[in-house]
């Protein structure tokens, strides 16, 4: 069931399926609700699932002037605040993950808990296992050609409005997120961050971004891609339930999560 929402920011098309306590998907970049396939379902077994497509993706139109991870995260709190109307668990891909971290990190009143798949904290030349990739991308490129013909489907700015939304996309991954390990350490909700072993971005940055957020917990699929929802929704789904049910993590021999030595 789909329906728009008139945030601040932008009128923004959700869909909503499923009981219980809330979970927002955050869809990748060049995306819509379609791209979490079959791990939808699995989800909203257990949760009251909510997917909003951002600004320019989707149903949702674009908005005047770049495209911007804040932007997109302003967005995502009035959808908290004004549709969920409670604090929810956040589960964000790739650029949808970006978008998690910064709600995370803004409003940790706002976020119980969060899983960021294939996400990066710093811009695309930074973290990308091909940085490169940025230079051959075109709008009428063979390398977005899917999420072209995706957009043209159902974009309420009509198909011709393509080349506009792509170049904002594939600019933004350029020069933004620009996130600190300051900025990750002020995270208070639990995270599991989640790559897979042949992913777009680097096992390097992915553990890096580990290591900056309090407590978080860490992923690596083998055998997977940055398409990891796709290629396998069922792991994927199981390590995204067990996150959100279980209560703490405790591990027989704890190194990073040892208890800190009370001073004197």
């Amino acid at each position: 069931m789909g329906d728009y929402a008139d945030l601040p920011g932008v009128r923004t098309w959700y869909e909503t399926e499923g009981t219980g306590s809330p979970l927002v998907l955050l869809h990748g970049g060049f995306c819509t609700n379609e791209t979490w396939g079959e791990l939808r379902a699995d989800l909203a077994a257990a949760h009251r699932v909510l997917l909003p497509e951002r600004r320019a993706h989707g149903h949702t139109p674009d908005v005047e002037g770049p495209l911007t991870y804040q932007d997109m995260a302003d967005d995502t709190v009035a959808f908290l605040e004004t549709v969920v109307g409670e604090p929810a668990h956040l589960v964000g891909w790739s650029d949808g993950g970006v978008v998690a971290l910064l709600v995370a990190a803004a409003r940790p009143d706002l976020v119980r808990k969060a899983v960021v798949i294939g996400a990066n904290f710093r811009p695309g030349p930074e973290c990308f296992v091909e940085p490169a990739m940025l230079d051959a991308m075109t709008p009428d490129g063979d390398d977005l050609a899917f999420f072209r013909e995706m957009y043209e489907a159902v974009a309420p700015d009509g198909a011709g409005h393509w080349p506009v939304v792509a170049a904002k996309v594939i600019d933004m991954w350029r020069t933004q997120p620009t996130l600190t390990a300051g900025d990750l350490a002020r995270i208070e909700a639990p995270v599991l961050t989640m790559v897979g072993d042949d992913d777009l971005m680097t096992l390097e940055h992915t553990a890096a971004l580990y290591r900056a957020i309090p407590g978080a917990q860490l992923v690596v699929v083998p055998g997977a891609s940055h398409l990891v929802p796709l290629e396998k929704p069922g792991v994927v789904g199981r390590l995204i339930l067990d996150h959100l049910a279980q209560d703490a993590v405790e591990t027989m021999m704890p190194v990073l999560r040892a208890p800190t030595p009370p001073s004197h």
